[in-house]
C-alpha cells in the first residue's frame, strides 16, 4: 500500500456512504442478481465511487462484490489489491435498520493488512492497519484507539455476537460451552468490529460469507489485537483463494 494516503481512502469510503444515504432516505428499487440476493441502486452507486476513486488514487487493481466475472478470475494473479464491498448488509439496508457498511480492504499476499468499515446511517467509522493500530470515529469526534478486551475469567462473563432468535444448530452447540453468556446482535461486518472495540469477546460465524464481506473488518480486528481463525483448522482466515467463499470462522482476542 505504498504511497497511499490513508485519509484519502477514508474520505472515499465516506463519499460512497453519502451516495448510499441519498438512496436510503427515499424509495429505492431492488433488483435481483443471478444468485437471487437483493441488489439496490445504492450498491452500484457506491461501487462506482469506490472503484473509480481507488484506481485514481493508487496503482493497485480493485476487486468488488459487483466486479465482472473476468475480474474475479484475474484476481488470482494479483499479489496486492483492493477488496471492497460497496454495501455490506443489503438486507439491513432494505429493512432500514441502519446496520450496513461500506467495506474497503487492502490485501497483501492473501492477508488483509488495512481496512476501513464505514456505517453511514450510524455515522461510525472503523479503521485498522495491521502492525499499527485500530481506531473508531463517531460523527465528527476525533479518532480514538480501540482494542479487544481481555479474556473473561468465567465462561458466563463472555459476550458473544450472534442472533438471539434465529440460532443455527452449530451456533447452539458453540454457545453451550458458555452458559449464561450474553448474546448480542448486529448486522453486516459490524459484528467483527464489536470484537475489535472490546464490546464482545467472540463472534462465531458458522455460516457462509464471501471474502469481501470480511476483509476490511478482519484487518481492523487484527490491528486491535484479535484474530480471525478458521473454525475447523484454527488457522488464520486467508484471502484470494480459488473459491471466494469463506469457511466458517471464529473472531476473538488472541
Amino acid at each position: 500500500m505504498r504511497n497511499t494516503n490513508k485519509q484519502d481512502i477514508i474520505d472515499l469510503a465516506r463519499r460512497a456512504g453519502n451516495a448510499i444515504m441519498e438512496i436510503y432516505q427515499k424509495d429505492f428499487a431492488v433488483y435481483d442478481k443471478t444468485d437471487a440476493s437483493p441488489l439496490t441502486e445504492a450498491d452500484l452507486a457506491a461501487h462506482h465511487i469506490l472503484v473509480e476513486g481507488l484506481k485514481r488514487l493508487t496503482d493497485y487493481p480493485v476487486l468488488s462484490e459487483e466486479s465482472s466475472e473476468e475480474d474475479k478470475k484475474d484476481r488470482l494473479n494479483w499479489d496486492q489489491y483492493w477488496l471492497i464491498d460497496p454495501l455490506d448488509g443489503t438486507k439491513e439496508f432494505i429493512k432500514k435498520n441502519g446496520e450496513f457498511t461500506v467495506n474497503v480492504a487492502f490485501i497483501d499476499n492473501g492477508k488483509p493488512t488495512f481496512g476501513v468499515v464505514y456505517a453511514p446511517a450510524l455515522d461510525v467509522l472503523y479503521l485498522g492497519e495491521v502492525g499499527f493500530q485500530a481506531q473508531k470515529q463517531t460523527g465528527t469526534a476525533p479518532l480514538e484507539r480501540i482494542s479487544v478486551r481481555e479474556k473473561p475469567a468465567r465462561a458466563s462473563d463472555y459476550v458473544i455476537v450472534g442472533s438471539r432468535s434465529h440460532q443455527s444448530d452449530e451456533f447452539k452447540t458453540f454457545i453451550s460451552d458458555y452458559p449464561d453468556a450474553d448474546i448480542i446482535s448486529m448486522g453486516s461486518s459490524l459484528k467483527l468490529c464489536l470484537v475489535a472495540e472490546g464490546k464482545a469477546d467472540i463472534y462465531p460465524r458458522l455460516g457462509l460469507t464471501c471474502e469481501w464481506d470480511t476483509a476490511a473488518a478482519h484487518a481492523i480486528v487484527e490491528a486491535a489485537g484479535g484474530v480471525v481463525l478458521q473454525a475447523l483448522t484454527n488457522q488464520n482466515l486467508e484471502y484470494n483463494k480459488e473459491n471466494l467463499l469463506n469457511p466458517y470462522f471464529i473472531v476473538k482476542a488472541k
